[in-house]
C-alpha cells in the first residue's frame, strides 16, 4: 500500500499538493509550514485558503513573511473570519511570530536544528514552545493532542527520496524519530489493523501507532502513513 500510493499523483487534492509551488528551499519551507498549518477540515475548503496566500505572496513564501508583507493582506485588528474559527487578526499573530523567530534564528529550520537535537519529537515540543501562546492559535500550545499538522510538516520536510516529501531537513533530522500524523481517519484503519486499541487521536496514540509502525518500515515509519491513507481509499472504492 505505501508503494502504492506514495506517489506523484498523491499530491493531487491534498495539501502537500503546495510543497513545489515555491521555487527554492527557503520558500518551500516557509510555504510548507504555512500550509500545514491551515490543513485541517475539509480539503475543499482549506486549499483554496491556502491558494489564496500563496497568490498573495506571490508564491515568495520566505520574504513574504519575513519582510512583513504580510502585514498588507493580514490587519492585527481585523476580526473577520479567515477560515474556520481563526480571523485575520490570528493569522497576523501566527505571522508575526513567525517573522520573529525568522529575525532571531534565521529560518524554522535552524531553530528546530537548535533545539531538537536531531529528535522530531523534541522538534514538535519546539514548535509549540515557539508557536503558542500569543500566536493566534495556529499552531498548538504543547503536545497533548496529537499534533497532527506539525507532525504532518515535519514529515514533509525530514523524509527524503520521496516523490511527495521534500526532505529538506533530513541532513539534520533523524527521520526515524518522526510521529505519525494522528487524525479520525488514520486511527479508523489502525484500529480496524490491530495496531491501535485507543479510539482518540493523543499524541500517546500517535507514538504507539508510530512504534508499530516501525516494527514494518523500521527506517522510515512515518512510510505508513500512506499505506494507511491507501487502505482507506481502496475500501470507499
Amino acid at each position: 500500500m505505501a508503494d502504492k500510493y506514495e506517489k506523484v499523483s498523491f499530491l493531487e487534492g491534498d495539501p502537500s499538493c503546495f510543497l513545489r509551488r515555491a521555487k527554492g528551499a527557503a520558500n518551500q519551507e516557509a510555504g510548507a509550514f504555512i500550509a500545514s498549518a491551515l490543513s485541517f477540515g475539509a480539503r475543499s475548503q482549506f486549499i483554496p485558503r491556502i491558494q489564496w496566500i500563496f497568490d498573495r505572496a506571490g508564491c515568495e513564501m520566505d520574504a513574504w513573511v519575513r519582510t512583513g508583507a504580510f502585514e498588507r493582506d493580514f490587519a492585527p485588528d481585523d476580526t473577520r473570519c479567515f477560515y474556520r474559527f481563526y480571523t485575520y487578526a490570528s493569522m497576523n499573530a501566527f505571522f508575526r511570530a513567525y517573522r520573529a523567530l525568522m529575525e532571531r534564528y534565521g529560518t524554522l529550520g535552524e531553530y528546530v536544528r537548535a533545539e531538537s537535537g536531531g529528535n522530531c519529537q523534541r522538534a514538535v515540543e519546539a514548535i509549540c514552545r515557539a508557536f503558542g501562546e500569543g500566536a493566534g492559535g495556529i499552531v498548538p500550545i504543547n503536545t497533548q493532542s496529537a499534533c497532527k499538522r506539525v507532525c504532518m510538516f515535519l514529515r514533509w520536510m525530514v523524509r527524503s527520496d520521496s516523490p511527495v516529501d521534500l526532505g529538506l531537513w533530513s541532513s539534520f533530522m533523524d527521520r526515524r524519530t518522526l510521529v505519525i500524523p494522528l487524525d479520525t481517519h488514520v486511527v479508523q484503519e489502525a484500529r480496524r489493523l490491530g495496531l491501535l486499541t485507543s479510539p482518540c487521536a493523543t499524541m500517546s496514540a500517535a507514538r504507539r501507532l508510530t512504534a508499530a509502525l516501525a516494527e514494518v518500515f523500521p527506517d522510515d515509519p512515518c512510510r505508513g502513513d500512506f499505506a494507511l491513507f491507501g487502505l482507506g481509499v481502496d475500501d470507499a472504492d
